[in-house]
């Protein structure tokens, strides 16, 4: 097997693993398209907002485990490749893995290549390549959802977050990875555009926040 087949294996891994609809499966369960509620997303915020917490939490796990599992194994499995173990492109190889998870879950060929929008599985993927750029999102998160009770404008700015925390960390070590931050950086703008009818929304004042009822919700 060729250092380029194992990177490609490695990667559709991660895509078939990210795609696979957590958020649909649960609202088939209970006999709910969870595409005609809420804001039509198949995220778990849009989930807990139609369902309850009960069952949109175990999707959030769900879908963050599913960012996490294909990265794990593909570090596993490219450091015994022929040709990419102990190379730069095991590292790499790892990254892509886990932004083809990303685009798994947001692009599913399960839905019409209409997923959700990246956030738990995002965050599963930096739970098992970069931790400390995870808990940089994550802190940027809680404090602009607690600030301002905007769901989608705290994920947005998670992603900014994210490869501000990868940035600072490199220039503090001395350790560049342009993979690792492009990875970031990618992320983080799929994240953004992924979200645009939110912008959209709250520049309107029509976005809803937690806590208040309204028919169309925002976030994940």
């Amino acid at each position: 097997m060729t250092p380029v087949t194992a990177l490609l294996l490695a990667a559709l891994g991660g895509y078939l693993c990210g795609s696979l609809p957590f958020g649909y499966l649960a609202g088939r369960l209970r006999g709910v398209d969870i595409r005609k509620h809420g804001s039509g997303n198949i995220g778990a915020t849009n989930v807990i907002r139609v369902l309850g917490k009960g069952i949109g939490i175990p999707v959030f796990i769900l879908d963050l485990l599913k960012g996490w599992l294909p990265v794990w194994l593909a570090a596993g499995w490219l450091g015994t490749a022929e040709g990419v173990a102990g190379t730069a492109l095991q590292s790499a190889g790892v990254v892509l893995t886990g932004f083809a998870a990303v685009l798994g879950h947001m692009f599913t060929f399960w839905l019409g290549f209409k997923g959700g929008k990246g956030v738990a599985t995002t965050a599963g993927v930096l739970l098992g390549i970069h931790w400390l750029a995870m808990v940089g999102g994550l802190g940027v998160w809680l404090i602009t959802y607690f600030v301002t009770r905007y769901v989608s404008l705290a994920s947005m700015l998670a992603g900014v977050g994210v490869a501000g925390t990868m940035w600072v960390e490199m220039s503090r070590s001395g350790r560049k990875d342009p993979v690792m931050l492009g990875f970031g950086i990618l992320v983080m703008v799929l994240v953004i555009v992924r979200h645009r009818a939110n912008i959209r929304r709250i520049l309107d004042g029509t976005e809803p926040q937690a806590g208040r009822k309204k028919e169309t919700s925002a976030g994940e």
